[in-house]
Parts: C-alpha cells; structure tokens; sequence
C-alpha cells in the first residue's frame, strides 16, 4: 500500500519535529500492521494532529500520534474510562506512540445531528467521564500556567488582533480559576461535536481526549464554545445555562473557564480563530 498522507496533516511540515515524523510515517505503518497482523486502509481525511488507519477486516483503527503536550495521556485516559461513554482502548504501542482502538461503526458526528440531540448526548456522557483522577495526567492548574505564560508571545506573533485589554482579562481569570478548583476529575478538554462518534456498542462514544485533572466546571468549555452546536451569543449563553443548570454546577465558574479556554486555545501557529475570540467575548459580556 502506498500511504496517501491526509492534507489536513501538512502543516506538521513547518516543524523540525513533525517533518522527522511525517518522514517516518510509511515505515511506523508497516511496523504497525506487523505487529498486529492487521490489513489497514488508507487514512481518514479528517486527521489533524495524529494519522488514523482502519483496519480492513476487523472493528479497529490505529492511531498513529504526533507526540504533543496535550495528547500524550490519551490512552491513559481511554483505559481509565474503560469503554464507559469512550471509546475502547484495545492496545497501545508506547514507544512508537501507536494505539489499537475500537472502530466507531457507522462513525458519524454527533455534530450532525443539530444542537438539542447534541446536548442531550453530551449531557448523559460528560458526568460517566468525571472519574476521580491525579496522576499520569498533567493538572488543569499547570496547563493554565502554560497558557499564561505563552499568550503574550502568540498575541503579539498573531499581530496583536484585538484589545490587549482582552487577553490581560483572561490572564487574571485562569490564573484567579486555577487557584480555587473544586474536585479534580478527569478532564476531555476538547470534547465537543466532532469528537462524538455514533457507534454500535453505545449509541454515541467520546474519541481523542486531551486529558487534564481539573474541576468540573471547566470540562464544560470545550462544548460552550463549540461553534458546530451554533455560533452565536444566544447560542453560546443558552449551552451555559442549559449545562450548569441540568449537571448542577456553578454557571459563573464555567462561564469564566469557557471565557478563559477560549482566549488561550484562539491562536494558531500566528494567527488569531475570530470564531474564538467573538465567543470570548459574548462569555465576558455575560
């Protein structure tokens, strides 16, 4: 087979490290279906951070990661969730960054599906996630510290895009947040529509965490801020309101994590995310 590398992966090409991985992709394949004796089609085209194969004859896919911060636990926290509302970690090749999944069959997005099923199915899934958690996963307090301490940097290299106003707000926000969490549970900061496959096992099951240890308040930004469930102030406010009030959490916390979240997660190799950055600012709005 001659592996067709996904457009959406070319961008890895830009950094010393990805080159030497992208490099490495044909040979890390074949090692891979040797040692599981698979027969994998050609990649996803939807693959952005990691290379995702199926398995031709069997309900699998390998994931082949990019090794990075964010996702570096992920089969921890597959394992962890043991196949509860997530998808099931089958086996993993550590140091080659490899890991054996569960195929999501037929694998549609649960962004397809409109805003209120959306919520619905986040809703039962986010507290089967909420599992007690500390180590190996990096704590929600230390990655704030990272985001402080990197978004003067991307701010001015994106051309300083809006009020600097703006981003000191959301500095003194995650760093007054990190500081006064409640429980620490384990954390899919990335989980919205495009990360939730219908399945056959479950209806609907959680892929690609980038896991934390941090309180629950903050588990809800990803999806506040999730722009496929409507891109919107009354869109924004009412996925606020509706998850607060219908998992009983503190809608003034969530509010300001999903304010702060989406300033540090809105530049992107120099370049500044509107959708962002608009939503940032009806959360601060109120």
């Amino acid at each position: 087979m001659t592996l067709e590398i996904p457009s959406s992966l070319h961008w890895l090409e830009t950094l010393p490290e990805g080159r030497v991985w992208l490099e490495a992709l044909p040979a890390t394949v074949r090692e891979t279906a040797q040692r599981w004796n698979l027969e994998l089609g050609q990649p996803f085209a939807d693959c952005y951070v990691s290379l995702v194969l199926p398995a031709q004859d069997r309900d699998l896919v390998v994931k082949i990661q990019f090794p990075d911060r964010e996702s570096r636990h992920e089969a921890a926290a597959l394992s962890l969730w043991a196949g509860n509302g997530a998808v099931l970690l089958v086996d993993h090749w550590v140091e080659k960054h490899v890991l054996l999944l569960e195929r999501c069959v037929p694998g549609t997005h649960l962004a397809d599906v409109g805003p209120a099923t959306g919520l619905d199915v986040i809703i039962d899934l986010l507290p089967r996630l909420w599992v007690r958690a500390t180590e190996p996963f990096g704590s929600l307090a230390a990655e704030v510290a990272t985001w402080v301490r990197n978004l003067p940097h991307e701010y001015e290299s994106a051309g300083r895009p809006f009020a600097r106003s703006l981003l000191d707000e959301a500095i003194e926000v995650l760093t007054g947040l990190a500081g006064s969490q409640g429980e620490q549970v384990l954390i899919h900061q990335d989980l919205h529509g495009d990360n939730v496959l219908r399945s056959q096992r479950e209806p609907w099951l959680v892929i690609d965490p980038k896991p934390l240890s941090g309180e629950r308040e903050f588990g809800l930004s990803p999806v506040i801020r999730s722009s496929e469930f409507g891109h919107s102030r009354a869109a924004v406010l009412y996925r606020l309101d509706r998850l607060t009030d219908e998992l009983g959490l503190d809608q003034e916390r969530a509010r300001m994590w999903a304010f702060g979240q989406a300033i540090a997660w809105g530049f992107e190799r120099s370049r500044v995310l509107p959708r962002h950055i608009e939503t940032a600012r009806w959360l601060l709005d109120g």
